[in-house]
């Protein structure tokens, strides 16, 4: 496995696992940003939040290897808004993840975050193009932006759309100071504690060491929801997969930066134990199709060193996120008929600020309130004809993934969620499944979901 930058020195918490069964009113199954999050707000209303983490420690899993920019500029998204949502629907989306970080961050020391521009950058015709269009976008909606060529990147720009102060934060760290904050209210942590059974008409869940939790709601904060797919949610998730890299500098950026080029590019810096680091990444594709994925570090490796005159790369990571099909992530009860079950997912690589509005949406539905944004998350919302294409997408890649599997990796293990023949992975040394994005350890252990058993490796 290759190492996040974010794992480096990050001291984990002291949590103990679950040992006796027990009761709550809210139970959050998730220990990244979402669940944590989600746990404190909830534990600061004074209700009874059991939060459960199958890793050996919190915020070491998706969050610790995202890129660390909290920022409301996710990518061209807005332009893409427009498309399918009203403007005051798209407003909403700016509005709510500006006000989530700014609530946040008053709770937060100023060693764990820094205020920084976000860039999104073109170096090719239709990056500029790409630009251009969020840009009238922007100006639609209000949202504050400038065009500009001024950048401190090594390589001059055709044109780039400027955020003024954003957010770039520590993700371990970041999530660690909720889960004390969390835990200072009231909300219990338990970790090596892993969902095997949700028992929805019972409402209890059942651990891998045969233990229960009795619960009145239930909070999936996992990536990839176990229940999902009774609404057929997971089937309207694509999942991409996309690298990360972090090696020494000698000074840090006042901005970050994303490309708005076909091949995208990521850039900022950080400062790790008094060392600036320059974080690069990129190359992103569909999650389990690729057996070798070293050759994608190795691309961005050379445009690094070329670009910014660097030594190799000390730490290289990979990430993964689920797709919405009308870019908005599903945030909220899962639907109407299933009042007690509470989902987020589908971030669509912008996880650190949407968990920051899934945490509050979701505490604002338990405790009967209402935000601005819960109707335009909601996961029941219905827009019938794009999500159903999608839909009809991915469960065809599904099976065509598990004909090839069987064809092809006749010796590969199957993966412990629904079947497919999962596929080696070379350069991050694990088993990716295809289908849904399980991922495994060289041992067999899950990494990251919906599986929740291990490999059956011999």
């Amino acid at each position: 496995m290759q190492n996040s930058l974010w794992l480096y020195g990050a001291e984990p918490l002291s949590l103990n696992t679950l040992s006796s069964s027990l009761n709550c009113d809210v139970c959050i199954v998730g220990g990244g940003l979402t669940g944590v999050y989600t746990a404190y707000l909830l534990a600061k209303k004074g209700v009874d939040v059991v939060l459960l983490e199958a890793n050996s420690s919190v915020a070491f899993g998706t969050t610790a290897h995202s890129t660390g920019k909290l920022t409301p500029q996710h990518g061209t998204v807005f332009q893409q808004l427009l498309t399918t949502f009203n403007e005051d629907e798209a407003r909403t989306y700016y509005k709510a993840n500006v006000s989530a970080i700014e609530q946040a961050l008053k709770h937060v020391t100023v060693d764990i975050f820094q205020r920084a521009d976000s860039y999104l950058y073109a170096t090719t015709e239709q990056g500029v193009d790409s630009i251009k269009k969020e840009l009238e976008a922007y100006k639609k909606l209000g949202i504050p932006g400038v065009e500009t060529k001024d950048t401190e990147l090594p390589f001059e720009v055709n044109t780039a759309l400027k955020m003024e102060n954003t957010t770039q934060i520590h993700p371990t760290k970041f999530t660690n100071h909720f889960a004390k904050l969390a835990i200072k209210e009231g909300a219990k942590f338990f970790v090596n504690t892993r969902v095997t059974k949700l028992i929805i008409e019972e409402n209890r869940l059942i651990t891998e060491s045969e233990l229960e939790v009795s619960f009145k709601s239930i909070v999936l904060a996992t990536h990839y929801p176990i229940e999902a797919v009774k609404g057929l949610h997971l089937a309207k998730l694509s999942i991409d997969r996309s690298y990360l890299m972090a090696t020494k500098t000698s000074e840090l950026l006042k901005g970050q930066y994303l490309s708005t080029d076909n091949t995208s590019r990521t850039i900022r810096t950080a400062l790790i134990e008094n060392q600036p680091y320059l974080i690069f990444g990129g190359s992103s594709h569909i999650a389990g199709v690729v057996q070798n994925t070293q050759t994608y570090y190795e691309t961005l490796e050379k445009e690094m060193i070329a670009t910014f005159d660097l030594s190799k790369p000390e730490f290289l990571w990979s990430a993964q996120d689920p797709n919405t099909a009308d870019y908005i992530p599903y945030v909220g009860r899962i639907s109407a008929s299933e009042p007690r079950i509470y989902i987020a997912t589908g971030y669509r690589k912008w996880g650190l600020s949407n968990s920051l509005v899934a945490g509050e949406i979701i505490s604002t539905e338990i405790t009967s309130g209402k935000h601005i944004a819960q109707h335009l998350y909601s996961p029941s919302r219905n827009l019938f004809g794009k999500t159903f294409m999608r839909m009809l997408k991915a469960i065809g890649f599904t099976v065509s993934s598990l004909a090839e599997g069987y064809l092809m990796r006749i010796e590969a293990p199957k993966c412990t969620h629904l079947g497919c023949k999962t596929q080696w992975n070379e350069g991050d040394e694990t088993w990716d499944c295809p289908c849904h994005g399980s991922r495994y350890d060289k041992f067999g252990n899950v990494i990251e979901g919906p599986a929740v058993y291990p490999l059956k490796l011999e």
